[in-house]
């Protein structure tokens, strides 16, 4: 779409089929606008200094004791995992897990030698969900699951060897908020990342479960990809709303769902609007200023608006740069060549003189091929600016689940060595917001507590351990000591 050079119009576009309109935007891009006012805005509203992030770290910590004294007690499920027996090192056998964590989900089978010999073996097989199925029934998702569950399994290899007279057991790591009831039982409270489904173990419990199988150190785990999530080991003495203690240790994972916290975000009108037209409106605004899923498409939001009102890319708007996430989430066509948290990355990590690999994103993603040195500068500090947001509000939410840890348990934390399993692809693999999250992390502790604060890259943390969830809950768990 276009408008000539010296003229002012509208334009709007509808989803498929007409379903919703979008708001028409008002084109202005005559005298050479520039992006300044826009930019300058953007970095004020989405600063993050230090009192700031305080103010959220105490307030994540404050949500937490209301939503483990009840339900419904805070933004913050604070969910009971009902994992209070985490893996020792003793278990052996062959185990599988299912991780169901966003658009993909994995299917994993690991083969366990005990103290000595830890994880003898693992593989694994990822499958993408078809778009139609994250957008149907609960008996259309999970046949389709069960179906490459049975695939996986009839393909399994001579080196994986079940122990005589056992049947095989499986860890489900399932990415979305439930209410446990027990062990193995739960009840879909919503789904996110997405997923609309009809009719319907937790991915970060399964990380901390995994990472403190190699080091015990561990005692919060975050997932930090498509959509995010933290958890952490808390005393059941601590835990109002645990009506009965349960069996096991005197400790139990609780997953916070820190996805749904709102207090003192700094959100702009991008955020605002995408929450607005998002499937969920209102809900996981953590998680929309924080996660993969979303970061580009604010990145896409704030160009548009730049392009639209001062001139970005010249006198005309790309037409894929019109296209919002929430018809992405229902086309998967489109889907494929629009701008995503990754191609943020890859243009951060353009060291060249002219940005040509961030003009070959723009031209590849919104289809941008004219686009000037100065405009692609512009591009980078949008997506810095969205990123280093991002991962700095990260890193305070981690610092509010430390205090809380630390205020109710004196000497829990402090002076001794405490790690922060990481899971997910935004943490892996973009420097950036890796960077900030944790120069946050120092910021608020200061540099004597948070030296002994290790944040730790945990790879393929809930796949494997769900199925190390399934060992240390195994029927024959009496054996492992044999």
């Amino acid at each position: 779409m276009s408008a000539a050079p010296a003229t002012v119009g509208t334009f709007s576009i509808r989803t498929r089929c007409g379903r919703r309109p979008i708001p028409s935007f008002r084109c202005s891009l005559a005298g050479g606008v520039t992006t300044v006012p826009i930019l300058t805005e953007l970095k004020m509203k989405c600063a993050t200094p230090l009192p700031l992030l305080q103010r959220i770290a105490d307030a994540m910590a404050s949500d937490m004791r209301a939503g483990l004294a009840a339900d419904n007690g805070s933004d913050l499920k604070m969910i009971l995992s009902y994992v209070d027996s985490l893996p020792t090192g003793n278990e052996k056998g062959l185990f599988y897990a299912l991780d169901l964590g966003g658009t993909n989900f994995r299917v994993v089978r690991v083969q366990l030698g005990g103290k000595q010999n830890k994880v003898v073996d693992s593989e694994f097989e990822q499958v993408s969900i078809p778009q139609e199925l994250m957008q149907g029934t609960t008996e259309e998702l999970f046949n389709f699951i069960a179906s490459k569950l049975a695939n996986f399994a009839a393909k399994e290899s001579g080196k994986f060897q079940l122990p005589k007279g056992r049947t095989r057991e499986i860890g489900f790591t399932f990415s979305f908020p439930i209410k446990q009831t027990s062990i193995n039982s739960g009840i879909l409270i919503k789904w996110t990342k997405g997923f609309a489904v009809l009719g319907t173990v937790n991915d970060a419990v399964a990380t901390l479960a995994g990472a403190k199988y190699w080091d015990d150190d561990v005692l919060i785990a975050v997932i930090l990809g498509t959509g995010t999530n933290a958890c952490y080991i808390e005393r059941k003495d601590a835990i109002p709303k645990l009506q009965w203690p349960a069996g096991g240790t005197r400790n139990m994972i609780i997953s916070t769902e820190w996805g749904a916290f709102t207090t003192d975000l700094p959100l702009t009108e991008f955020d605002k609007d995408m929450d607005s037209e998002s499937i969920n409106p209102g809900e996981q605004i953590f998680e929309k200023t924080i996660s993969g899923m979303y970061l580009g498409e604010i990145v896409r939001r704030v160009l548009l608006k730049m392009a639209s009102f001062s001139s970005l890319f010249g006198d005309s708007i790309p037409e894929k740069l019109l296209i919002p996430l929430v018809l992405r989430t229902r086309d998967q066509e489109r889907r494929l060549d629009l701008l995503r948290t990754p191609d943020l990355c890859a243009m951060q990590q353009d060291d060249t003189k002219d940005l040509s690999k961030v003009e070959e994103i723009l031209s590849n993603t919104i289809g941008e091929t004219r686009s000037t040195l100065k405009a692609r500068r512009i591009v980078v500090d949008v997506c810095d600016t969205i990123v280093k947001r991002g991962g700095r509000l990260a890193g305070a939410g981690i610092v509010g689940i430390l205090q809380k840890m630390e205020q109710d348990s004196k000497g829990l934390i402090s002076g001794k060595r405490t790690v922060v399993a990481m899971d997910g692809g935004l943490y892996e693999h973009y420097p950036q917001y890796r960077n900030y999250l944790k120069d946050a992390v120092a910021e608020l502790l200061g540099a004597e507590v948070s030296k002994n604060i290790v944040i730790e890259h945990t790879k393929d943390g809930s796949g494997i351990g769900a199925a190390l969830l399934a060992a240390a809950n195994s029927k024959y768990a009496s054996e492992f000591q044999i």
